[in-house]
């Protein structure tokens, strides 16, 4: 009798099992927030380095070419003198989509713009620029979304008030003269001239995104300079910048040799 209850059991507890019905949806990569104070320690570490030398470093650590963007995604300008083009950051993601839907037709360019304060309001909120603090880079999925051009000399420049540190898109920014004369760092696939309203909405933020390849977790280091961009995994970010250093001494004193050879008076790049 006790037998029988017990396999009577199971049979029904399978039964539950395959009866139950799972989440309609569910984010299986966890993310984290971090502290501010944390953020610009770590990002600390990393000042300095070339991308060549953090992915010598990933190399040290076992991640060899996994996190290294699509070489597509370049610097939209270069200062060849201090090399302020390079950046150093914590990950703010954020991720736009194409929509299901056209704009329609405006009898009047005030029907037109009453439509896009609304698309701008509703399908662009601005809630995560609140995270884009110093030390922070905006690394963009917007992948496959056509010509347009999410970030402007306008909205980026909002957002480096507030002390981001630069933008890396997979996709593009528009008004590029504009935003090369600010001095404002991006790294983009390429450049874009139409506006959000119509052709992007913000599908989330702060959530894993697949950029140039590359999986961007919020909160993982960004590093990017002429050779493009790189991703440092948190969990291996220590690891790798003190990694990156070693390797980055050894190359500056290689050099040193050099320039005394030849007589050249040294430049910040071997000091």
């Amino acid at each position: 009798m006790a037998l029988g209850i017990v396999v009577f059991c199971l049979i029904a507890g399978v039964s539950l099992a395959q009866d139950a019905t799972p989440p309609f949806s569910r984010q299986y990569l966890e993310t984290k927030a971090y502290p501010q104070a944390e953020n610009e320690a770590l990002v600390k570490k990393f000042h300095g380095l070339r991308v060549t030398d953090v992915v010598d470093g990933l190399d040290v650590v076992g991640l060899q070419d996994v996190t290294v963007l699509d070489s597509e995604i370049k610097p939209l300008w270069r200062d060849e003198q201090k090399f302020t083009h390079r950046i150093y950051g914590v990950a703010v993601t954020l991720r736009v989509v194409p929509p299901q839907e056209r704009a329609p037709i405006f009898p009047s360019h005030e029907e037109f713009a009453r439509w896009e304060s609304e698309w701008y309001r509703t399908r662009i909120p601005n809630d995560f620029s609140a995270h884009l603090k110093p030390d922070t880079i905006l690394v963009i999925d917007a992948s496959r979304t056509r010509d347009v051009g999410f970030c402007g000399s306008n909205n980026a420049l909002s957002w480096f008030i507030r002390g981001m540190r630069g933008i890396v898109i997979d996709g593009g920014c528009r008004d590029s003269d504009e935003t090369i004369l600010q001095r404002l760092p991006v790294y983009q696939r390429f450049s874009t001239r139409g506006i959000d309203p119509g052709r992007v909405t913000i599908e989330s933020y702060n959530t894993p995104v697949n950029v140039g390849g590359a999986l961007v977790m919020p909160g993982d280091i960004i590093v990017a300079d002429t050779e493009g961009v790189v991703v440092v995994p948190r969990a291996k970010a220590e690891a790798v910048a003190a990694a990156a250093h070693k390797i980055q001494e050894a190359d500056k004193a290689g050099r040193r040799r050099l320039y005394d050879k030849l007589k050249r008076p040294y430049d910040f790049t071997v000091k």
